[in-house]
């Protein structure tokens, strides 16, 4: 997040939520904001192909077809383009390449992205100026906006939007992505992505590998390294070797799962380390146990960029192992000796690579902690990023086109299906799926469909019904609502016994990020 959470309860006066089912999978912000709009009078737009809680409160709620997030960007910033509402002297003194950007904006009116969209022109132009007249205007979004084949460029494009009002650099305003999982934000800020060290230090400048390689006294590869789709296909291709898995189940959460199973089982090891014994788990040749959020000392930086320090509540239970001492064990036993006295020792070394991170201190963190960038030990942290000035300098509009999903409805697979989350369960329900209250509200998966899509097929509310793509199929409950408009169905991705990614498809890929488009494919549903 460029912004602090509180800000979307204290500061912003609208705030745009697309690609993002704020009250169940962010419940804290989604409170956050409906407090702002009923105690304060925020204007609130909502964008999603689901309507949503928060879309009961909005000022305006924009229902669009999945996977045309940029077209409807592109109205929108039509809209305020053509009416005077963009912010010229922000625009003047801290971007660059406007020109081409409005040029490509320029044929997306209202009245040609309606039909693109399925929104009525009039909510767009409403959207628009609530946006733009806003005296401080945030935009959130999730998965929703990142998980398409077109991802990268539905996120420049929330960038756009924000660059083309000013509404950078200041409370209440920002470009804020909402984590997805308890430290993503952090997992990302030491590394764990194949382009970059830790900080975001681009693995391909040599500077960069030269200072980690004096760091670390090991020579380091000079090339980007494999996303989790790609190293999926590599092993699917007898290229990789051996993989080992980290708090992760890519047998539930993975696109076009008998892909991922075929590739596990090419593997020659295959390495799972965890708190309990996943899907995952159970096809590997080695499990190591690791321990849960309560069993460790550390640091967590959570969406909003702040590092905060955990404490050990619980001791280790039976042969489980802190993570970083596996990690570390395992890097000695093939020749790279780890030797650490605990966390805080860990932590020193993140500070010394880490220029983001170089002022934060275990002493610093007592009590709320800090937002990083925190570059030394007087520095206060920076909860809005892009006061003064972008980290390129200016801010870069991006001229970008709207371009359909890789896989569209036809004859034989007529409808759009969408994957995402339930309030009661997280991820693959690793966790959440054996906690037996959270499992008593939803116990089972089903498939949400439009009663009219519903009547045409002959299905009833809570029958089973069977879910067919080109990878395969699932059978689940369905679930008749009027949420969905027709011709569109979801499903959850907790369940691995109706797994979603059966069906959900591996080759669509964002160009840029390799994101697979868990957000759409083609499917048609059977009555049983």
């Amino acid at each position: 997040m460029t912004n602090s959470i509180n800000e979307l309860q204290d500061d912003a006066t609208a705030i745009f939520l697309i690609g993002t089912n704020t009250t169940e999978n962010h419940p804290v912000i989604g409170y956050k904001i409906r407090k702002n709009v009923r105690e304060n009078g925020a204007k609130l737009i909502v964008a999603d192909p689901r309507e949503i809680e928060l879309a009961e409160i909005a000022d305006v709620y924009m229902q669009f077809r999945p996977g045309t997030d940029v077209a409807l960007l592109n109205g929108m910033m039509n809209v305020i383009i053509s009416e005077g509402l963009l912010d010229k002297d922000f625009i003047a003194n801290r971007t660059e390449a406007f020109e081409a950007f409005a040029q490509v904006v320029e044929k997306y009116t209202p009245e040609y992205v309606a039909p693109i969209t399925g929104v009525p022109a009039e909510d767009i132009r409403k959207a628009a100026r609530i946006y733009a007249e806003a005296e401080r205007a945030s935009i959130c979004y999730a998965m929703g906006i990142t998980q398409h084949s077109t991802g990268t460029d539905n996120v420049k494009s929330c960038c756009n939007l924000a660059l083309l009002t000013g509404n950078l650099g200041k409370a209440g305003t920002g470009v804020n992505p909402l984590r997805g999982q308890n430290n993503v934000q952090g997992a990302c800020d030491m590394g764990a992505l194949p382009v970059v060290y830790p900080a975001y230090q681009a693995v391909t400048v040599d500077a960069n590998r030269e200072k980690f390689e004096k760091a670390w006294g090991v020579p380091l590869p000079a090339k980007n390294g494999l996303t989790l789709t790609a190293a999926i296909n590599k092993a699917h291709h007898g290229e990789l070797k051996a993989i080992l898995v980290i708090g992760e189940n890519p047998m539930v959460s993975d696109p076009d799962l008998h892909h991922v199973e075929e590739a596990f089982d090419k593997l020659d090891l295959l390495m799972v380390q965890d708190i309990f014994l996943t899907e995952t788990a159970r096809k590997a040749d080695v499990v190591f146990p690791g321990v849960s959020f309560a069993e460790k000392d550390g640091t967590f930086s959570n969406t909003e960029r702040r590092v905060q320090r955990v404490r050990k509540a619980i001791s280790n239970r039976g042969e489980a192992r802190q993570d970083w001492e596996i990690l570390a064990e395992l890097s000695t036993r093939i020749g790279y000796p780890m030797n650490y006295a605990g966390p805080e020792e860990i932590f020193e070394e993140i500070r010394s690579v880490t220029p983001s991170y170089a002022g934060i201190t275990y002493e610093r963190l007592e009590g709320k902690g800090l937002h990083w960038p925190c570059p030394t030990e007087d520095h206060p942290g920076t909860p809005i990023l892009h006061k003064e000035k972008f980290n390129r300098g200016l801010g870069l509009f991006h001229a970008i086109e709207f371009k359909e999903a890789a896989e569209l409805p036809d004859a034989e697979y007529p409808l759009i299906l969408s994957t995402g989350r339930s309030l009661f369960h997280y991820h693959t329900g690793t966790m959440t799926r054996k906690a037996v209250a959270l499992d008593a509200h939803q116990p089972a998966n089903e498939i949400q469909v439009n009663p009219a899509t519903a009547k045409k097929l002959g299905i009833v509310d809570g029958e089973m019904a069977r879910v067919v793509t080109r990878r395969g199929r699932i059978e689940l409950k369905a679930k008749v609502t009027d949420i969905l408009t027709e011709n569109v169905i979801f499903t959850f991705f907790h369940f691995s016994e109706a797994a979603a990614n059966i069906l959900t498809n591996a080759e669509a890929l964002d160009p840029v990020a390799g994101i697979p488009e868990y957000k759409i494919c083609a499917a048609r549903l059977e009555k049983i």
